[in-house]
């Protein structure tokens, strides 16, 4: 009996840290893409001429999508499926390499983009491309909000 009961905390100990990784997980993605949102915000604006252009404000905004996309990859382990009211669907870790690609492809244009634009025109030739990567990535690899 004592044998029993040891072997359930044991049991049980090790699913109460490996949910706390997952939860962990989770929540550093859900920041990373919460901490994009200012950034799209300022650069949706400026696209609509609802700011007024600002060069150097929208190489950042590219800098920044390529400097919290690129580490998202690793923030999708296996045992990070559910918990956390996660809207991330179960395609993801079936599709895990075009999901990576996408990522890779977001980072990339981004950095493109920041490295190159040098005008207001060049900004808004830019900005349909890399945002174009999240609504892509989003329309299969993300659930709609309840």
């Amino acid at each position: 009996m004592i044998r029993c009961m040891a072997c359930a905390l044991v049991c049980l100990g090790m699913a109460t840290t490996a949910f706390a990784q997952n939860t962990d997980v989770i929540k550093q993605r859900k920041e990373a893409f919460k901490s994009l949102i200012p950034h799209v915000k300022a650069g949706t604006a400026m696209m609509k001429g609802q700011a007024a252009f600002d060069l150097a404000k929208a190489k950042e905004i590219f800098s920044s999508y390529a400097t919290i996309a690129k580490p998202l990859p690793d923030l999708f382990p296996e045992d990070s499926r559910t918990g956390e009211e996660t809207r991330a669907l179960p395609v993801i870790w079936e599709k895990k390499d075009d999901f990576n690609q996408r990522l890779v492809k977001f980072v990339n244009d981004a950095t493109e983009a920041s490295g190159s634009i040098d005008s207001e025109a060049a900004f808004k030739a830019a900005w349909p491309t890399v945002m174009g990567n999240c609504g892509a990535c989003h329309k299969v690899y993300r659930a709609e909000k309840k």
